[in-house]
């Protein structure tokens, strides 16, 4: 027992196993054990999705023709890997997807900035953005093709311009979104053209821009295999078309699921990279 004098002077006796606080190795494993649990609960859904479209086909409320069960889908994946046919696929859409979707951002996030800045260029180029805008991507793969033939450089080229309308659209809608408040306090401040552009309207815009480049990598993967699918000799979209012309049906669909595990790990990708350059930004809580 302590006494008046030693509670008087802040002292105790030292804990007992069970008052000492839990090891790290104890903190780490409640924590993965609560995102486990946080995870499962957003995946319900997506779970029970997978459990339908395992038991609906053996049940006979699908043709399993048609649609096989998922566990032959994903069994159908392993011959593809074994001879190194997924491999090359992946490999070639991803090139594609990657090169058309990076010189996208390079070339049209600047534009946009500089359009959605300077007043007199954006009516420049206004009618031009508008006809873009308003011609689907897909309706130009016929002149894409005949322009510049089946080869890299008509998808790669098509991924570029699919890219370039949420990309522009997004990054002028973002500059001439910021709060004028911002940009009088920081002129008032004495702040520098330069400054002002770095120090405001660079951060100011970001979470829209990224907005747009969510959105461009989406709009890279959809015309990217549309365009696989017409002269390609590799690649998820010919994956795909090529397995259906064989009636391979598991294949095709691991095809598909490819495609959707691209897409998921390209927007993590983007996610990641966007907390990490708007770290000054407070999250949204409930």
């Amino acid at each position: 027992m302590l006494t008046l004098l030693e509670l008087a002077h802040g002292r105790r006796e030292p804990l007992t196993r069970a008052e000492s606080p839990a090891s790290p190795v104890v903190d780490r494993i409640r924590v993965a054990a609560r995102g486990l649990a946080a995870f499962g609960h957003r995946s319900l859904l997506l779970i029970a999705l997978l459990a339908a479209w395992e038991v609906a086909p053996r049940l006979g409320l699908i043709d399993a023709v048609f649609l096989p069960p998922f566990s032959e889908v994903i069994a159908a994946g392993w011959p593809l890997a074994q001879t190194g046919e997924l491999y090359d696929d992946v490999s070639a859409s991803l090139l594609r997807a990657l090169s058309g979707f990076l010189i996208s951002v390079a070339l049209i996030v600047p534009l946009g900035v500089a359009v959605g800045w300077y007043a007199r260029l954006g009516n420049l180029v206004n009618q031009f953005i508008e006809i873009c805008r308003n011609t689907a991507p897909l309706a130009l793969l016929p002149v894409f093709i005949l322009l510049l033939g089946i080869g890299e450089l008509s998808k790669i080229t098509m991924v570029i311009y699919s890219c370039a309308r949420p990309l522009l659209l997004n990054t002028i809608a973002a500059v001439k979104q910021v709060d004028p408040w911002l940009i009088k306090s920081a002129r008032t401040m004495g702040a520098t053209p330069q400054q002002l552009f770095r120090k405001v309207i660079v951060p100011a815009a970001l979470p829209t821009i990224f907005v747009g480049i969510r959105l461009a990598s989406a709009s890279a993967m959809l015309v990217l295999v549309a365009s696989e699918m017409v002269g390609a000799k590799a690649g998820l979209g010919y994956l795909i078309i090529n397995s259906q012309y064989s009636f391979l049906i598991p294949q095709m669909y691991f095809g598909i699921l490819g495609i959707t595990v691209i897409g998921l790990a390209f927007n993590a990708i983007l996610e990641a990279l966007e907390r990490r350059f708007m770290r000054w930004k407070a999250p949204v809580t409930a």
